[in-house]
């Protein structure tokens, strides 16, 4: 009986091998799109699904995508040839949330905004918060260690995971971590699974930590400054004040030049965002507004033009210049969406350095970053080519050679080169040069551990 056959048998209707259907899983947000087609698509619902997969998976040395919302942003969940296509999708229930306990436990296809919206009839929130959180699944953003807006203050997804299940590749169920405060038996599991990218373990459930709504108001600050280098060197100048803003974005020329002619003059917020670069400043808590009249202070003697607003319409225009960028690139073609990080006494090198490699290649790089933290998202827009066949590379080679010394440049400031999209399929080339050949001997011993056949992921983070 073949791999298909087996698992029509034992599962039913959410066997898929639709051509269309399995077309649709060879890609994600990233842009990049997998060669060949999957064998099949498999619509789980429960553990037990999962489990008859990667035991008929296993018993066929067949590989496994596991894949979520579909978007990622490192090609990490592209169906490949020959795969079975794994989707946690319709795993989606929210199982349980202990206010006392201030954890909740989900599945791993809950959408992250709708954990929200139930979190917040017991005065809770969970803080990780992807610009995509309103289509992105907590099961993702496990897998990816996500980040997003709130990291400068509230810590990345990793710091919101109590405990996990996950399915082995062999099909053996493992339970990781726990639901107390502390906990430190064995070794940190969780933790290690935390970022996997789908390469370790299939996960199924997920016990996160909650955290109280945040009391007080939130006020918002814009400022526009002359060049990227004053702004970035203004938001490491909000951060040695002491001052620790939930959300400080920054916007680069070019990308804010896109970004003014995307919303036009209705969406600028009154401010001059026709030109310099912008940064955006968020305060919360109980200090928020005289913390926002801190950071203010240290903008305006930056020389940023300021505005501040505690009314929430109006800082939510301001925030709708950010949330903008990315569908105002992909109004001009294709974006590949990079994602480096430095340390952020170094940030300004890196703007500088995106600048050079730019004017020299000749390749426009709209930068957007979280200054709080010093993860850059410098953007490739790829002009729509209709000439361009399926099956065909998104990414030209000079783009690639743009991005190779855009990521070498990263790591010589001391920096990485993913800070929450993940290595995928992306930046696997790259992965030996950060983490070094003892680190990734010792990492590929570990993959094995856990799926000695490499039947999961197989394509993700390492090179053959």
């Amino acid at each position: 009986m073949t791999t298909v056959a087996r698992l029509q048998a034992e599962l039913g209707s959410i066997v898929s091998t639709d051509p269309a259907e399995l077309a649709a899983m060879r890609e994600d947000k990233s842009g990049w799109v997998a060669q060949g087609m999957p064998l099949a698509l498999v619509r789980a619902t429960r553990t037990e699904h999962v489990q008859a997969v990667l035991r008929i998976a296993s018993e066929s040395g067949v590989p496994v995508v596991p894949r979520g919302a579909g978007t990622g942003l490192a090609g990490g969940a592209c169906g490949t040839d020959g795969s079975i296509v794994l989707s946690l999708a319709g795993m989606n229930r929210i199982l349980e949330i202990r206010p006392e306990d201030e954890l909740a436990v989900v599945e791993p296809g809950v959408i992250n905004q709708d954990l929200n919206d139930a979190l917040a009839a017991f005065g809770l929130w969970f803080a990780p918060d992807p610009a995509s959180k309103a289509i992105s699944s907590i099961g993702g953003n496990i897998a990816t260690n996500a980040g997003g807006l709130l990291c400068v203050k509230y810590g990345v997804t990793r710091e919101a995971v109590l405990a996990l299940t996950v399915v082995l590749a062999d099909g053996r169920l493992l339970k990781t971590g726990h639901r107390t405060v502390k906990g430190v038996t064995g070794y940190d599991l969780t933790a290690l699974l935390t970022g996997s990218e789908g390469t370790l373990g299939v996960i199924v459930e997920a016990t996160v930590r909650a955290r109280a709504i945040t009391p007080g108001e939130v006020v918002t600050l814009g400022a526009v400054f002359p060049d990227v280098a004053a702004a970035a060197a203004a938001s490491a100048a909000v951060i040695a004040a002491r001052v620790r803003p939930a959300v400080m974005e920054l916007i680069d020329p070019v990308a804010l030049r896109m970004i003014a002619d995307y919303l036009g003059p209705d969406g600028s917020a009154g401010l001059p965002i026709d030109g310099g670069a912008f940064l955006l400043v968020q305060t919360d808590g109980a200090a928020a507004l005289a913390e926002a009249d801190q950071a203010a202070a240290v903008l305006r003697s930056a020389g940023g033009t300021v505005r501040q607003s505690t009314d929430p319409d109006s800082g939510e225009r301001l925030l709708a210049i950010r949330r903008s960028a990315h569908p105002a690139l992909a109004a001009y073609g294709e974006v590949l969406i990079e994602d480096v990080s430095v340390p952020r006494s170094r940030m300004a090198e890196m703007f500088e350095r995106i600048a050079e490699i730019s004017a020299r290649t000749g390749v426009p790089i709209p930068t957007v970053a979280h200054a709080g933290d010093g993860n850059l998202h410098p953007n490739f827009v790829i002009p729509i080519d209709p000439m361009r066949l399926p099956g065909d590379p998104l990414v030209p080679e000079h783009i690639w050679a743009a991005a190779d010394e855009l990521f070498r440049a990263a790591l010589a400031l001391g920096g990485t080169l993913t800070g929450e999209h993940g290595v995928g399929v992306l930046k696997r080339r790259w992965l030996a040069e950060e983490i070094g050949d003892t680190s990734l001997e010792l990492q590929r011993r570990i993959k094995a551990a856990f799926d000695p056949l490499g039947i999961l992921g197989p394509e993700t983070m390492f090179d053959a």
